[in-house]
């Protein structure tokens, strides 16, 4: 009995695209990670430039070696790798009275969903493969791939799914961390990432109602053939980017550090590589998530709307380059769009956390379940093309403007009545606030008036 039986070759285990999806895994997975800390070295070169400073420029790659003399400087990339060497030899300090296997645990579960959510992205498109020799184990048959770590039917559900997982390492880190300013933070961006994940939803339920399917492929392939989505459905594209900001802690959505008022946040008392975990995890959702508005909203690996010199289907060995032609139109628009992230960090004040979640329930929802019930009108009434889509945007626009003003307007701050003070005087107290030196009330305090200057 036991010589009837074989085992089964390794072609009948491994197809093309299970041997191209774990090719395209392990490289991307190391791209996201150097990216990473370039986009840190990134970010403090333009908070450099908005602030009208030089950041970091000097650290090079010679280790303080005189036989590397030739790699120091070299434009200041070699800072992330120093930054790293920083974090690997600091002393990972373990305050007392922490719940010490979640303190640990906080960092890996926040940094895993962020190093996994880009396995369903089609970085290359479709790509149909030569035969390919697998020395010692045989030949892989020619065959029609998708250039992602994971070709499954249900992949926007898998990359919403796995982004959502992030907060438990916030919300864990934070309580394990017996803090109080580390328990807000966590407390801050539990309700921050429900609330946004609403409109983040429906913004792409607004999408897949025109599309009709899951797949990443089809939903690039109808913006090939119609137009970029963000064209079509401009209010689901703002509002989908603003809610990633919300879910990747991105100011002004970062209440959840808040260094004014929370000191760091949910990661006050971490130190060393547990910190640096929380920080490139941050980087790494950014990078994740904005893949995902690349995929959705601007036509993924098209270069420009309606041109797209690339064919739709790559061929052979020489197809290999058409694939990393794609890989790189796309994976350009990521860093631009996390570059323009940056801007924006670095040009807006952080908003009131009452303000964040003011803003989510009472606009950002309710606009973006406008915004799925007029797709699903138009779509019942066939009305998919990009104008007619974006008529149906200048509508909801319209109407959100005219109802805006007879909503009820709450606000969480008030001026309290402090008997005494400037707006509250002691009757009949005359309070006099203005200043009452000459030099304090001149415009031009340095040349000051003829009469003042001159001492007449």
């Amino acid at each position: 009995m036991l010589e009837n039986l074989t085992l089964p070759a390794f072609t009948d285990l491994v197809d093309a695209q299970l041997f191209v999806s774990l090719h395209v895994l392990v490289i991307v997975v190391h791209v996201v990670l150097i990216s990473v800390a370039y986009l840190v070295m990134a970010e403090r070169k333009i908070s450099a430039y908005i602030q009208d400073r030089i950041g970091p420029n000097r650290t090079g790659f010679d280790f303080g070696l005189p036989w590397l003399a030739f790699l120091k400087g070299f434009l200041g990339l070699g800072q992330p790798l120093a930054d790293g060497i920083k974090f690997l030899v600091k002393e990972d300090y373990t305050p007392l009275n922490v719940d010490k296997a979640l303190f640990t645990l906080g960092p890996v579960l926040i940094i895993i969903p962020a190093l996994i959510g880009f396995a369903v992205i089609p970085w290359g498109g479709v790509w149909v493969t030569p035969e390919i020799p697998i020395p010692f184990l045989g030949t892989l048959e020619s065959q029609e791939v998708v250039v992602a770590g994971a070709n499954v039917d249900v992949g926007l559900i898998y990359l919403l799914a796995v982004a959502s997982l992030g907060v438990y390492g916030v919300t864990i880190g934070g309580w394990a961390s017996n803090n109080k300013y580390s328990f807000l933070g966590g407390l801050r961006a539990t309700a921050q990432m429900i609330s946004y994940e609403i409109p983040l939803g429906l913004s792409i339920l607004a999408v897949l109602l025109i599309v009709g399917s899951l797949l990443p492929v089809k939903i690039i392939d109808w913006q090939a053939d119609n137009g970029w989505m963000l064209f079509a459905q401009p209010i689901a594209g703002v509002l989908f980017f603003l809610a990633i900001l919300a879910e990747a802690n991105r100011a002004p959505f970062d209440n959840a550090e808040a260094e004014q008022e929370l000191v760091g946040g949910y990661h006050t008392e971490y130190s060393s590589m547990r910190f640096a975990l929380y920080f490139l995890a941050e980087y790494a959702h950014l990078v994740t998530s904005t893949a995902f508005f690349v995929l959705l909203f601007l036509g993924g690996w098209q270069l420009l709307p309606g041109f797209d010199p690339l064919p739709e289907t790559a061929e052979g060995w020489a197809g290999l380059l058409v694939v990393m032609a794609k890989f790189g139109i796309f994976f350009g628009k990521v860093l631009l769009i996390a570059c323009f992230t940056m801007v924006i960090r670095w040009s807006l004040p952080r908003m009131r956390y009452d303000q964040v979640m003011q803003m989510a329930w009472q606009g950002v929802i309710p606009l973006s379940l406008s915004v799925v019930v007029m797709t699903s009108v138009w779509v019942f009434m066939g009305w998919t093309n990009l104008p007619a889509l974006l008529l149906g945007n200048v509508v909801v626009f319209a109407i959100a403007l005219a109802v805006q003003p007879f909503l009820p307007k709450y606000s969480a701050i008030h001026r309290l009545p402090l008997y005494g003070s400037r707006f509250n005087p002691i009757s009949p107290a005359d309070v006099n606030t203005a200043p009452t030196n000459p030099l304090a009330l001149e415009d031009r305090p340095v040349q000051g008036t003829a009469s003042y200057s001159t001492g007449v």
